[in-house]
């Protein structure tokens, strides 16, 4: 194969506004105006400016100044903010059958305001997990990927174009908030394939042949892996033309809307096994909370999984919350939030090696917010335009236009008018949470997720001081930490 028929894909770009220095708007406004204040105070007389240039000064260093790429003001109000719900003893998390106190959720954190739903349908009845606080919906769709190293290259070009015409056709649904794609991995225990073989030998077979599939069993943990993945898709009714009046007519709803997205998934690459039952969203969210059953639950069948766990009794026992992991129940989960996506054009199967699975439960979580195609190109525009009025600046400064402004005017310029010709356009993040059994496996879990994000050219970001948040994320709950750091009260 030739270097031009190899495809390579790109497009990922920061969102940035009017401001300067790599600042947001209400930052650089902030920046500005104590830069004034500072000049109007020496033009007062010294004693003015003494009193006023410490404070002026503070404020630009807490917005200029930056570590790890976030600014100093930013992370200082999280810090005390930690400090305030480490205090208040918003960190830890204790059910029912373990607290003296009443609860008003069966969840932690933000999980807390979600109840479940069963859905009677025609195909089966299917799970929603219902947020009370937000108004969404959300709905999961066991897939089965086909692994672009089982086909060519015109087959997996067809599958990327098909993923972004059904990314696309998001902007045309307003009653769609946003989609997570989650891949779901762990080693496999070999629970269920002995139990399985063990079923299907026969008794009278040949003595060597019984062997060989033992020892195949045996071996089997090493060369295997459990791997589930999921599409959930996240309805908001309050958004829909229908205007819904009530829960039934919301449900009824995303009954119209879901085939229409479900039967499209066919063209990009995915085998929709069905929508996830309320048995067994509750079984995913149980063994995340408590990885260490998660083999009992995947024998159980579906009608003793109804009877055994329920969405009132999912969560974890006890759980809390430490500024860079989460302990719960009999595991030990640290999260990651995307940094920084690939600078240069990737091929399709970038994200392989992260996705792959590894000797530690993984869950992978692709989260895509598609904007609505009207706001799109205002979107689009409005970056353009900030882009051409960073060129202008650096002009009217006499100062050279650094190789970053000029890639980023690029993209955005490339954005606008690929969206002109029909493109979706959407905010995208990316979220992985690794999970172990033993605090001592807890140092190799991070290397090994770290080292695999370097392979797939994307910088990670652990949530310090959002663990309990980004272990959400990657459950098929709908939870969108964009979402709640606007709705949700500090």
């Amino acid at each position: 194969m030739t270097d031009e028929q190899i495809r390579t894909y790109g497009g990922w770009r920061r969102s940035r506004g009017m401001g300067l220095f790599g600042l947001g708007s209400a930052q650089t406004a902030t920046v500005l105006g104590a830069v004034t204040v500072l000049a109007g105070s020496g033009s007062l007389g010294l004693s003015t400016l003494a009193v006023t240039a410490p404070f002026c000064l503070i404020v630009i260093i807490l917005m200029l100044a930056r570590w790890d790429g976030v600014p100093l003001a930013a992370g200082i109000a999280q810090r005390v903010r930690w400090l305030v719900g480490t205090g208040r003893g918003s960190t830890r998390y204790q059910s029912g059958m373990a607290a003296t106190g009443q609860h008003a959720w069966d969840l932690p954190g933000v999980l807390a305001p979600t109840r479940l739903l069963s859905v009677p349908d025609p195909g089966g009845d299917y799970g929603i997990v219902y947020n009370q606080r937000l108004g969404t919906m959300a709905v999961t769709l066991r897939c089965a990927a086909t692994s672009t190293w089982l086909s060519d290259a015109s087959t997996t070009a067809s599958w990327v174009s098909s993923w972004g015409g059904w990314l696309a056709n998001l902007g045309y649904l307003p009653i769609v908030s946003h989609v997570a794609v989650t891949v779901d991995t762990a080693p496999d225990q070999g629970s269920r394939l002995g139990e399985h073989v063990s079923r299907r030998i026969v008794p009278n077979s040949p003595a060597a042949a019984q062997r060989v599939l033992r020892r195949l069993v045996e071996v089997s943990p090493a060369a295997s892996a459990d791997v589930e993945t999921r599409v959930t898709i996240v309805f908001r009714p309050a958004a829909s033309p229908a205007k819904p009046r009530n829960q039934q007519e919301a449900l009824d709803e995303i009954s119209r809307t879901l085939p229409g997205l479900q039967d499209a998934l066919g063209g990009c690459g995915l085998t929709v096994l069905g929508r996830a039952t309320a048995q067994q969203l509750t079984a995913i969210v149980r063994a995340a909370y408590d990885p260490a059953i998660r083999g009992d639950l995947a024998r159980l069948s579906h009608h003793d999984l109804g009877r055994w766990v329920d969405w009132s009794s999912c969560g974890p026992v006890a759980a809390e919350e430490h500024i860079d992991r989460y302990e719960h129940d009999s595991g030990i989960s640290v999260s990651w939030a995307w940094h920084e996506a690939p600078r240069q054009a990737v091929h399709a199967d970038v994200l392989a090696r992260l996705l792959s699975p590894g000797p530690y439960p993984k869950r992978v979580t692709l989260l895509y917010r598609p904007l609505p195609a009207g706001e799109a190109a205002r979107v689009v525009e409005a970056e353009v335009n900030a882009a051409t009025f960073r060129q202008a600046y650096n002009r009217a400064q006499r100062r050279d236009e650094t190789a970053r402004d000029l890639a980023d005017r690029e993209r955005a310029q490339q954005t606008a008018r690929e969206e002109a010709t029909g493109a979706g356009v959407g905010l995208l993040s990316l979220w992985v949470t690794t999970t172990v059994l033993d605090a001592d496996d807890l140092g190799r879990a991070v290397a090994d997720v770290e080292s695999r994000a370097d392979v797939a050219k994307i910088r990670l970001r652990r949530q310090r001081a959002g663990q309990a948040a980004g272990f959400a994320t990657t459950l098929p709950c709908g939870v969108c930490p964009p979402q709640l750091a606007r709705h949700w009260p500090r």
